[in-house]
């Protein structure tokens, strides 16, 4: 990992040089948007120059948290209850965990970056609707679709798609079945776009 500074907000950021082609790229600062330019031919003693105009590299994070949410990469949010196990799901499933104790906090972060996946952990199971998670639930249709939603608890049943429509999200998993979380999601997801890409046919020919 290398570390650089947005010589914006000053916000430090990890990027995973190994992952970055051999060639100047630019990206959006996640907090602030400004253009960030790095050359991964330049990288190494001189790492720290090699985002333009970046201002020196922050000592390394102390904690996996802080590393997670400052890497480079799409996110997925994690929301509710804070969990190793589906911080490395997340991983293993193309994405960086951005971890949010409170679904207002998500739901700011989700109106900015749209992510495409956002696994809820509440701390609490309720009847739902889930009372704990209805400010990043309960989003307008447009948004919801932008991301899959999936609900993690001891008192679910895995791919209960009765309790996934009540509960309103796209997946339900088993806190005992994290550890085929993988697997899951990448059906649950593939089932999806099938079935979206079937519903967006037929509209398209009943407005034709």
């Amino acid at each position: 990992m290398i570390r650089i500074v947005c010589t914006s907000c000053q916000k430090p950021l990890s990027l995973d040089e190994t992952k970055l082609p051999m060639k100047e790229v630019s990206f959006p600062c996640p907090a602030c948007k400004a253009k960030l330019t790095v050359d991964r031919r330049t990288l190494g003693a001189d790492a720290p120059a090699a985002a333009a105009g970046s201002a020196p590299a922050p000592a390394p994070p102390s904690n996996e948290e802080a590393e997670d949410e400052d890497s480079f990469g799409a996110k997925a949010i994690l929301v509710g209850n804070d969990s190793p196990a589906l911080r490395q799901a997340i991983k293993l499933i193309g994405f960086m965990p951005a971890y949010f104790a409170t679904a207002q906090q998500a739901r700011d972060f989700f109106m900015q970056e749209f992510p495409h996946v956002v696994v809820l952990n509440p701390q609490q199971m309720t009847p739902p609707p889930l009372e704990s998670m209805q400010p990043i639930i309960s989003l307008m249709p447009n948004d919801r679709r932008k991301s899959f939603f999936i609900l993690v608890s001891d008192n679910l049943r895995t791919l209960d798609g009765n309790a996934a429509f009540l509960f309103g999200v796209n997946l339900v998993v088993s806190t005992k079945d994290v550890g085929n979380f993988t697997h899951i999601y990448r059906e649950s997801l593939a089932y999806h776009d099938r079935l979206y890409t079937a519903m967006s046919a037929v509209a398209k020919a009943m407005n034709a």
